[in-house]
């Protein structure tokens, strides 16, 4: 069902990792949020977290398939909360994507195949030196099947012993998703020479292409 091959080549990914934070803007203010944008009937959501959204938009923004990719907040209790309040720690959210998918093309499957492959779901509320539970390893499902994939590839990998160490990917009740702020969206194509970028997203996205190349977007190869 899962093509374990292709972790072994993915697993160095993690290698390139320091402080997601360090790296994004400083405002005094809040910028005003991203209005959401209607999702054509077609498609199918899919909602993940894997630390520093910025990594996470980009990877996905690659696949062939995926018609839009939205970074923001999701899992918390705190109302339309923001980037500041969210690395708090405080609110209960995890940067998130939320992803806006054909399901005739590319399978919620394959999505999680692509997930688990591109961050360490082994490593409790952290990825690399991103720490703290915003930055947790989470599935949000948008319907039972989804939950009941989500679980299946959990249990496969576990099974398969990938990692030397447990996932540790939480699936949580999906509520509501609140966009980031305008600066988040998109925010690698806009800066791939900013810091982290270069030296985190960039490395990890050359690598992602050569190991998913059947699953590129044509302007991707």
């Amino acid at each position: 069902m899962f093509h374990f091959i292709r972790y072994a080549c993915l697993l160095g990914l993690t290698a390139f990792i320091t402080a997601c934070s360090e790296g994004k803007p400083r405002s005094a203010g809040v910028p005003p949020q991203s209005a959401p944008m209607s999702t054509p009937a077609n498609l199918e959501t899919a909602t993940f977290g894997g630390g520093c959204f910025w990594c996470t938009e980009a990877i996905f923004q690659q696949v062939d398939g995926v018609h839009r990719v939205v970074s923001g907040y999701a899992g918390g209790h705190v109302k339309n909360p923001s980037y500041k309040e969210v690395c708090s720690g405080q609110t209960g959210h995890a940067e998130v994507v939320q992803i806006h998918y054909d399901p005739n093309r590319v399978t919620y499957e394959t999505l999680l195949e692509i997930f688990f492959k591109t961050h360490d779901p082994t490593t409790l509320n952290r990825q690399g030196a991103d720490v703290g539970t915003q930055y947790r390893s989470v599935i949000f499902p948008h319907s039972e099947a989804q939950a009941q994939a989500a679980r299946e590839i959990i249990a496969a990998l576990n099974t398969a012993g990938i990692w030397p160490d447990p996932i540790v990917t939480t699936i949580e009740e999906f509520t509501v998703f609140y966009p980031a702020e305008d600066y988040h969206q998109n925010y690698y194509n806009q800066n791939p020479e900013q810091g982290y970028c270069r030296a985190v997203i960039t490395p990890k996205i050359e690598k992602f292409r050569k190991v998913f190349a059947d699953r590129l977007k044509a302007a991707a190869h």
